[in-house]
């Protein structure tokens, strides 16, 4: 990038002016807050409203590494990577609909305290320490580490600084993590959830802008003028490359995603990270009541169904971007080089105004930061309630257990900025260990919650069991390795695995529960932490959801413009493609 200083200087101001912007708002809507009770720090007082649930679960979600991954899958393979993100979908609606309700009802305030309400302290307390060390030791340094890596690889630090690509990531973990780190330690989860809404709104605004300025270069850069001819453009060459198609072969080569897993292994997996996982479930837990929280997570649903236009189709179209294919020839075979990693930072390059980079830099930080905030609060709040007042200290006062947990938040965050910039020499061991051992445990910590709410008898030591199953079934999956019988150069997919699990968890907890009852039927009293009335128009909205999600999934399938190029095709018919 050969940015003069006037420029520079704007890219900088206008960065440095929605960052503060939103840590002004940030501060702002918190004064006055109670941020000396442990629910008023952890729990932002129970006091949020839908549409801040819907944008700080989107931002929680949202991570650099997924721009980055997704566009970089959707650049080498083609629109199945929407099934990350249109799939989540079904899954909050199961959060809206079955476990939020459970939740609130028994005033739950970490998913292991649910644990210990459902089965016994012994069950929260090893969950609880499994969590909590995967988030701070694993978890924080990955996301500081490929946040700094994803804004080093668009705005080119190190090259506008002069320094070398590891002191530029060095210096942006820093960054990242001291920012994220106030958020998320001195103004607590109502600071993290009001910043995280005010950069949604942002990112879609950011995030909106590549796709069409991607349509509008590829127009110019192939022949044409418009948006629409770069939208021509992909539908005539679809024939030959089918990158619009999502719906893939059941025996897929990853990082596709095999149509069946989008209804069962992808399903459960998202059960588990959408209805189970503590930093994504904390900011339902804080809604002012029941209808609060339904609509945030609906609300989520049609905002992920969104998502494929700046997380799955920058990179088709970085894929046929003739002056992206020049750079990419180019770098190839580089050691160290992933391919798929430079198509959306080559293309945010290639398409973005310089004008409005420094927004879009701001957006991207608040990305970044929304993602380590959210896990350092996440972690903290476990580590403070459920480990600390629970198993060092039962006597604990909630002014102090948010001094641990400022304490126990600023710790996490020192070493994990310690220890960020080195993941580059893992490889990718790290991220490797990350995906496993959250795939080791996803469907125990799942299935201990639904099998509270489905099963009434089931015995407190259930959890153990599928626990120990899980780790052993999975553990010889990636040792052995299995390929797909009729694709034998492909190893199977490992959300197959996930999919097996669920149901092999679901027969252990159903045959605990009828041959080894517990003495005393399980109850989930409401213990009136918030007003349970459901929201007036969950099911319409719902229906509506479910009718967009598979819409999206029918347009880009063999049904839809999937079939462009072909002599019958409705697109060809009616003239859309030429």
């Amino acid at each position: 990038m050969n940015w003069s200083t006037t420029q520079l200087i704007w890219i900088a101001a206008t960065f440095l002016l929605f960052t503060v912007m939103v840590a002004l708002i940030s501060s702002w809507k918190t004064r006055g807050d109670n941020l000396e009770t442990a629910e008023g720090y952890f729990l932002a007082s129970r006091s949020l409203p839908g549409f801040v649930i819907a944008g700080s679960l989107l931002l929680t979600n949202l991570s650099a590494e997924q721009l980055v991954g997704l566009n970089g899958q959707s650049w080498k393979t083609n629109m199945g990577a929407i099934a990350w993100e249109v799939g989540s979908m079904f899954t909050l609606l199961v959060l809206a609909f079955f476990f939020l309700p459970n939740y609130l009802k028994v005033g739950t305030t970490t998913i292991p305290s649910m644990m210990e309400t459902c089965y016994d302290k012994s069950t929260k307390t090893l969950f609880s320490a499994i969590i909590v060390i995967m988030y701070s030791i694993l978890n924080l340094p990955v996301i500081l580490y490929s946040g700094a890596v994803v804004f080093e690889n668009i705005f080119d630090v190190s090259g506008m600084f002069g320094m070398s690509k590891f002191t530029a990531i060095a210096v942006l973990c820093v960054i990242i993590g001291v920012v994220g780190g106030c958020y998320a330690i001195f103004g607590g989860l109502k600071a993290v959830a009001v910043s995280d809404t005010i950069n949604g709104v942002g990112l879609l605004i950011g995030g909106l802008m590549i796709p069409f300025l991607g349509l509008a270069l590829l127009a110019k850069e192939t022949g044409g003028s418009s948006i629409m001819d770069g939208v021509r453009y992909l539908l005539d060459n679809e024939a030959e490359f089918h990158k619009l198609n999502a719906v893939n072969a059941w025996d897929s080569a990853q990082p596709q995603v095999p149509w069946p897993l989008i209804i069962t292994g992808m399903f459960f997996s998202n059960i588990y990270w959408w209805c189970c996982n503590q930093s994504f479930v904390q900011r339902s837990l804080a809604a002012k009541n029941l209808a609060e929280g339904q609509k945030g997570a609906i609300y989520c649903g049609f905002l992920k169904c969104v998502g494929p236009l700046y997380l799955v189709l920058p990179g088709i179209i970085a894929f046929y971007l003739p002056s992206i294919q020049e750079q990419m020839q180019s770098i190839a075979g580089n050691p160290g080089v992933s391919l798929m990693d430079q198509a959306y930072p080559m293309l945010v390059v290639k398409c973005v105004p310089w004008p409005v980079m420094g927004f879009f830099a701001a957006v991207m930080f608040g990305a970044i930061l929304s993602s380590f905030n959210s896990v350092l609060n996440s972690a903290s709040t476990m580590f403070t309630l459920d480990l600390y007042r629970s198993v060092f200290k039962p006597s604990a006062s909630d002014v102090e257990c948010v001094k641990v947990g400022k304490i126990y938040g600023t710790i996490a965050g020192i070493v994990a900025i310690c220890i960020a910039p080195f993941v580059s020499y893992t490889g990718n061991g790290i991220t490797t260990l990350l995906n496993s051992l959250a795939n080791f445990v996803s469907m125990p910590i799942a299935w201990t919650i639904l099998g509270a709410i489905v099963f009434k008898n089931i015995p407190k030591w259930a959890p153990k069991l599928i626990t120990v199953i899980d780790v052993v079934f999975y553990g010889v999956f990636l040792l052995i390795k299995p390929v797909y019988p009729t694709n034998p150069t492909e190893e199977i997919h490992y959300l197959y695995a996930i999919g097996v699990l669920f149901f092999v968890d679901w027969i252990v907890m159903w045959a605990c529960n009828k041959f080894a009852p517990r003495k005393e039927a399980l109850i989930l009293k409401d213990v009136g932490a918030v007003d349970m009335t459901p929201w007036k128009y969950r099911k319409i909205v719902a229906i509506i959801g479910i009718i967009l999600a598979i819409l999206i999934y029918l347009l880009f399938s063999p049904l839809g413009i999937a079939a462009a190029g072909e002599p019958t095709s409705w697109l060809n018919v009616w003239g859309v493609a030429s």
